[in-house]
């Protein structure tokens, strides 16, 4: 499992997937979130602007990434 710092109270899921390299471009990253490949604990979150906070696990295929 990866270990992800955000600064701040909050992070969106597309700005996550680009900070983190899963995604080239903010472009990549809508389309990852709308195929449905991204678990927000557990469960797929379609919101492409979702607030993620600490304490959050984002899955995508095998990799795992808590929020800290």
């Amino acid at each position: 499992m990866q270990e992800f710092q955000i600064n701040g109270p909050d992070i969106d899921l597309i700005g996550s997937l680009k900070a983190l390299g899963i995604a080239e471009t903010g472009g990549h990253a809508k389309a990852i979130v709308e195929e449905g490949y991204v678990l927000r604990n557990g469960e797929v979150e379609l919101r492409k602007r979702a607030k993620l906070i600490i304490g959050d696990l984002i899955e995508i295929d095998d990799l795992q990434i808590k929020l800290v």
